[in-house]
């Protein structure tokens, strides 16, 4: 028998070295994944950390991630602009334009047909295209637009037309559903995405924010009134051939506007060159561009409308303490200046007379006794030493007699001349006149009850109530009597004057103002129309004075929005003028 290979009672010594090394092998493998479970494990804490933080962090901040790219499909670019009651006046919105891409083909010319022939097709579905223009666009051979907003139903029918470097990119464009209506407020966005001229401009970081993108700017607007109101200052300017116009509604207790028009105005859905610029000849000729605010730009000297100030700032200061006392009205010599008025009103008149014929020489005579430095006090606390208060950025600088006002001075700036400022100063001033006594700063901004300003007081109660009673007399019985509407107690002044040219005033272009405001009684609303430059004509009876064109505008315009801002005609209420009216023989001649 063989022996055998390994004596009995021992082991192997190299069967029991790969059993060991067997053993390691095993722990080890154990060891890692260990490892690896406990640093996917440590992974998980921590991003379920980070995600709880996070949490936490957004619950008290408030503050949301951007969704990317598709929440930026979703939401606008630039969120909306609406009016007091909600109607909106700009929005975005996603279209197609129309772009000449000439690289679409990768071989020989960019388009199929010749350019004559593709300028041809597109003219037949947007005959409102400029043929050179477009033709100059197709043969330069660079990328240009042709056309932007384009209905669906015309993108495809510049498809048929089989070119591939016609394309239509999906953009978005801001759009203003009531067109021109309110042009000058709202402004327009440029090709950049950038407001410009109106509200746009003043709210353009508001309204590209996160928070602006998904909600809306809400104006002190009131659409249907602005429509009435442009409206009529258009009918007016027809009917008076007068080169522009304007016009404001204010509400007398929080400054807020409700209208506000400067004619002619701009589309800003499709804005021109020549709506921002004009020719160095038009200037010349006083004309301004379409986009030019008349309201809040441009400064003028409104003539008489300033007599009813000067008196209040008289009432206060107590230099009129006796309405019915007679001033002189004879022509006034100051140094080598001769002031007169319109017409004869006798060798005297008393202060409601005065408003009543609107009497430049009764009216120095009482700024002469007031003195310059108390007229200039009450004019500072109206604001007309400063830009108008409002948010829109064009905003006039008044033309202000700086430094000490000498005598004569003082008595052209009492009934509306050698001072000029924009038509939004005298709203803002004329609600002062009627509500008490305060003076608030105009806004475009819808209000809350807890947000209108408490504003600063520059008349008294009484002389506020006694200058009511006069305002609502010059309609009854003076110069603003083609301003009256039935029922609803209109009070105001009208204003005549020469504008000012190269060399001196210009004797045949006046700025033809009314400023009113309704009902006297209780006043809400004042009413502002300016003509500029009225041509006496059949409809205005040859006259070019503010009697016979602005006033006419407030008679209309009053019964179209009162009712529509809650005040109803009332035929058997009014304002008790009772106390005043054996002062005043009824009727007058003047402006």
């Amino acid at each position: 028998m063989n022996a055998p290979a390994f004596p009995l009672g021992t082991i192997p010594t190299t069967v029991s070295v790969g059993r060991r090394r067997l053993v390691n092998v095993r722990q080890r493998s154990l060891l890692t994944a260990k490892a690896r479970m406990l640093w996917i494990l440590a992974v998980f804490m921590l991003v379920t950390v980070l995600a709880i933080f996070r949490i936490v962090y957004l619950g008290f901040t408030g503050v949301g991630p951007r969704q990317g790219d598709l929440a930026d499909m979703l939401i606008p670019a630039r969120g909306d602009i609406v009016d007091r009651n909600g109607v909106p006046l700009a929005r975005d919105f996603r279209v197609y334009s129309l772009w000449y891409n000439p690289k679409a083909m990768t071989e020989g010319s960019a388009l199929i047909h010749s350019p004559e022939e593709v300028t041809a097709g597109l003219l037949r579905i947007f005959p409102d295209l400029d043929r050179d223009e477009i033709l100059a666009k197709l043969r330069a051979g660079k990328p240009a637009y042709l056309r932007k907003s384009l209905l669906p139903e015309d993108a495809n029918k510049v498809h048929a037309l089989g070119e591939p470097a016609l394309e239509f990119p999906l953009e978005a464009t801001r759009f203003y559903p009531q067109g021109s209506m309110a042009a000058h407020v709202l402004g327009y966005v440029d090709s950049y995405g950038k407001g410009k001229v109106g509200m746009e401009e003043a709210f353009n970081d508001q309204l590209i924010s996160p928070e602006g993108r998904t909600g809306h700017a809400t104006l002190s607007i009131d659409f249907r009134v602005q429509s009435a109101l442009e409206d009529e200052l258009a009918r007016a300017m027809q009917l008076s051939a007068a080169k522009g116009a304007a016009g404001v509604v204010l509400d007398v207790d929080s400054g807020e506007i409700l209208a506000l028009a400067s004619l002619p105005s701009f589309d800003p859905n499709h804005v021109k060159p020549t709506d921002m610029v004009i020719s160095a000849e038009e200037a010349r000729n006083g004309d301004v561009p379409h986009g030019f605010n008349r309201v809040t730009n441009q400064v003028y000297e409104l003539g008489s409308t300033f007599k009813p100030i000067t008196v209040a700032a008289a009432l206060d200061a107590g230099v009129v303490t006796d309405l019915g006392k007679q001033w002189p009205a004879t022509p006034l010599h100051v140094g080598r200046f001769t002031i007169h008025d319109l017409h004869n009103y006798g060798a005297s008149l008393n202060v409601p007379e005065t408003l009543i014929h609107s009497s430049n020489t009764v009216t120095a005579r009482i700024a002469d006794e007031l003195g310059g430095v108390r007229l200039k006090k009450t004019m500072e606390a109206l604001g007309m030493n400063q830009r108008p208060y409002v948010e829109l950025p064009a905003k006039g600088f008044p033309i202000w007699p700086r430094g000490e006002w000498p005598r004569l001075r003082t008595m052209t700036v009492a009934y509306g001349h050698g001072i000029a400022v924009t038509p939004l100063h005298l709203a803002s001033a004329y609600a002062a006149l009627v509500n008490g006594g305060i003076w608030r700063p105009a806004t475009l901004k819808k209000l809350a009850p807890a947000d209108v300003p408490a504003g600063r007081r520059v008349f008294t109660a009484a002389t506020s109530a006694r200058v009511r009673q006069l305002l609502r007399m010059i309609v009854q019985y003076g110069t603003g009597r083609k301003a009256d509407a039935p029922g609803f107690r209109v009070g105001g002044k009208t204003g005549s004057a020469e504008k000012p040219g190269v060399g001196g005033y210009r004797h045949h272009s006046l700025i033809a103002t009314f400023a009113a405001a309704f009902p006297m009684d209780k006043p809400r609303y004042v009413v502002i129309a300016m003509m500029d430059e009225p041509q006496g004509t059949a409809a205005t009876s040859y006259q070019r004075t503010a009697a016979w064109n602005a006033a006419p505008v407030i008679q209309r315009v009053v019964p179209r929005i009162g009712p529509l801002l809650g005040v109803m005609p009332d035929e058997t209420r009014d304002i008790d003028t009772t106390d005043l009216r054996p002062l005043v023989p009824q009727g007058s001649d003047g402006e």
